[in-house]
């Protein structure tokens, strides 16, 4: 069979996520991966066993991140694809998984057909993408391009309070191998699109341009604790006020500012977190994005002079903590591009896209040419056991990317 004709085998990717899906499972039918748990270490075995039965060289990095070599005709820099497999507490079947597994995939398909590439390829799955039980997200892809010092990622303490490396140790994934092991000539993620634009546009194909910027704040309320009947309204310290006021200051903040920025309080935390008693304290996360990095300087901007005021008018102690904070990426064009063609070329619908969500690709940016495949999410839901992409859309994805990575490491 010639390159052109090839098509992945679209049962055996669907199996596969099947496979890894019901690892975590919970009675909800969301997936459970939290990153450096048993339920993690499961799903990481699962895919490592998959890779040898590739006959992918492995490795593991000092990060835990894992790779699946396939080697070229030539000893030269890879194309590497890939994402991650850890899931948040409620997480979907496709975050992340679709491109590592579709990654398996078209190497499966290469070694059916007896195909070899000049360049390696490399399938990754990089640790603790979403950042759900260590800070920050896309941490292991943030310390793989020196983003991050090892050392202060290891020291880092889940929201369980198990320290990072302790856990990676845990788990039999303190890998050797240093960092960055590969460097790159390209690497392409695939992965659903997690909003709703595809779906709503009856169109296949996103070849992903840019991603958004990402400023992740932790804000610590310190107010005074008292009766909820025998306080006058005008003597209170209420935490639990203040974390409804950055709430809603956070919604008003994004119409203010307007174009792409979005706002999220997605975390509040009450202390004593009784009925009748004004909280003492509050712990809020607020989630900003934007595509313009000065948009988004604004925006933090301005809930800081916001928290400064709401302090003084409430007579409360307010203290913020950065968590993450990323520029928004622009992607390589002629990768985007090369995306767009080989859509159209099998004949897909296809759009330029911007990435709202962050991806590992955000990282590899820094030191190889990147861009993502996007494929449709079904009413754009994620984080969310409704997650679901059309079985047609995910073959049409991983075909989208076996043919890319092929003109790639050619």
């Amino acid at each position: 069979m010639k390159a052109e004709q090839l098509r992945i085998n679209p049962a055996r990717l669907l199996d596969r996520l099947n496979q890894l899906a019901a690892i975590g499972r919970t009675e909800d039918g969301s997936c459970c991966r939290l990153a450096l748990t048993d339920e993690d270490k499961a799903g990481r075995d699962l895919v490592v066993r998959w890779m040898r039965e590739l006959g992918l060289e492995v490795r593991i990095d000092q990060a835990g991140n894992i790779f699946g070599l396939r080697r070229g005709t030539e000893d030269t820099d890879p194309v590497m694809t890939g994402s991650h497999i850890d899931t948040v507490r409620t997480g979907g079947r496709y975050d992340g998984c679709l491109g590592v597994l579709g990654g398996l995939e078209v190497v499966q398909t290469l070694a059916d057909a007896g195909l070899a590439t000049r360049r390696p390829l490399v399938v990754g799955a990089f640790t603790d993408e979403e950042g759900a039980r260590f800070h920050p997200d896309m941490a292991g892809s943030l310390v793989y391009v020196g983003g991050m010092p090892l050392e202060e990622l290891y020291a880092t303490r889940g929201i369980d309070g198990k320290i990072f490396r302790d856990e990676l140790e845990r788990i039999g994934y303190l890998g050797e191998a240093p960092l960055p092991l590969y460097r790159p000539h390209a690497y392409v993620e695939l992965h659903i699109e997690q909003g709703p634009v595809l779906d709503q546009e009856g169109i296949t194909i996103g070849a992903v341009e840019d991603l958004q910027g990402i400023s992740w704040t932790e804000v610590l309320v310190t107010g005074q604790s008292n009766h909820a009947g025998t306080t006058p309204m005008r003597m209170r310290h209420d935490a639990g006020y203040c974390a409804g006021a950055i709430a809603t200051f956070v919604r008003a903040l994004t119409k203010e500012i307007g174009g792409n920025q979005v706002g999220t309080v997605g975390s509040i935390t009450l202390h004593p977190n009784l009925t009748n008693v004004i909280a003492a304290r509050a712990r809020v996360t607020v989630d900003l994005r934007n595509t313009d990095d000065a948009s988004l300087a604004r925006a933090e901007q301005r809930l800081g002079e916001f928290l400064r005021q709401l302090a003084r008018e409430e007579g409360v102690k307010i203290e913020t903590h950065s968590l993450a904070r990323f520029a928004p990426v622009m992607f390589d064009e002629s990768i985007a591009a090369l995306i767009s063609r080989t859509a159209q070329r099998l004949g897909h619908s296809c759009r330029p896209m911007t990435s709202g969500a962050g991806h590992d690709a955000q990282m590899i940016a820094r030191i190889a040419p990147t861009a993502m495949i996007f494929v449709p999410s079904i009413r754009g839901i994620s984080h969310n056991p409704a997650e679901d992409t059309k079985p047609e859309h995910l073959a049409a994805g991983a075909d989208v990317l076996l043919h890319t990575l092929l003109e790639l490491a050619a």
